[in-house]
């Protein structure tokens, strides 16, 4: 502690601070600057690559645009994180021999805890294994409506170890890649919606699927839906005889992630086609049945009067 105090320990220390400042400085000042135009350029990089491969694909008459953009993005960014650790790894290595560290045995640790991390950490390599066939095999892309174990949501990330998925409620879920046991993507290259329409029986089965090939047919042709239909609505018929209905059953292909906002509309343009021509559309209805034992509850009407005044309430 004495030596602190000291003016000669003070001097050679100020010595070794200026030889360094003056010998050691200027390179990592130098190395900070390189690695930080670098890690932009890379970025930049990255970023050009995804707009080139997104106007090729745009320009392929034989590419579905929407798939391949969902696709480049993915990848660019699984492209993106992993150099944007390389970068950091390699300036922290050469910053610390800068230093005076000697990596040496930091790279030799490195290597040990790495094969200590591969045995002790299996589903670590699982998760990783995991979500490199996930985006290998194009299961599903950021951006992507998808079910996940029973969760429904938008695909908001997708990375090696986890894909986040947000619900429509806006709750945020992170599923392990290589915990996920069952995936499915609804809205992969198109989309469809089917619906099962009931109507009385009374009803003639032939010209109502007339009418709902007809508002399929004008909902196609419309200038603002007929970019999100892909085929003419298929009325596939008679599908089952309910309770008090009988049901037919449809289906509308659409672009990817609109089959439910095609199917919002054509109910509704449904809806008044039905009433235009005055097709029943049934409820519930309940019948309350009181039984012959229940003799209390019968009325006898008996009285003129009152049978006036019930006839005049019905009419």
């Amino acid at each position: 502690m004495k030596e602190l105090i000291t003016g000669a320990y003070w001097d050679k220390f100020l010595t070794k601070f200026l030889e360094w400042t003056i010998s050691d400085l200027p390179s990592i000042i130098f190395v900070t600057v390189l690695f930080f135009v670098l890690a932009k350029l890379s970025f930049f990089t990255i970023k050009r690559l995804r707009k080139v491969l997104i106007h090729r694909a745009e320009r392929s008459e034989k590419v579905n645009t929407l798939e391949a953009e969902k696709r480049i993005r993915t990848l660019t960014g699984i492209i993106r994180g992993l150099v944007k650790i390389i970068i950091w790894i390699v300036y922290l290595m050469i910053i610390l021999k800068k230093f005076g560290v000697d990596i040496g045995p930091i790279l030799a640790s490195a290597g040990i805890l790495g094969l200590a991390i591969g045995f002790g950490a299996q589903e670590l390599v699982r998760d990783f294994i995991s979500g490199f066939f996930i985006l290998l095999e194009n299961q599903v892309r950021n951006g992507d409506i998808a079910i996940i174990d029973g969760v429904e949501g938008v695909v908001e990330q997708i990375e090696l170890r986890t894909i986040t998925l947000r619900d429509f409620s806006g709750v945020v879920h992170i599923f392990q890649n290589g915990k996920i046991n069952s995936l499915a993507n609804m809205t992969k290259e198109w989309s469809a919606i089917n619906l099962r329409i009931g109507v009385a029986y009374k009803e003639n089965v032939d010209y109502v699927m007339e009418l709902m090939k007809q508002v399929g047919d004008e909902l196609k042709a419309d200038a603002e839906w007929e970019q999100l239909i892909l085929e003419p609505v298929d009325v596939m018929g008679l599908d089952e005889f309910g309770d008090s209905a009988i049901v037919i059953k449809m289906r509308i292909k659409t672009v990817p992630a609109y089959q439910w906002r095609v199917a919002r509309e054509y109910r509704r343009r449904l809806k008044i086609r039905f009433d235009e021509n005055g097709i029943e559309i049934p409820f519930p209805h309940i019948t309350l049945y009181w039984g012959e034992e229940i003799k209390p509850l019968q009325l006898n009407l008996e009285s003129s009067e009152l049978q006036k005044a019930i006839n005049k309430n019905k009419s």
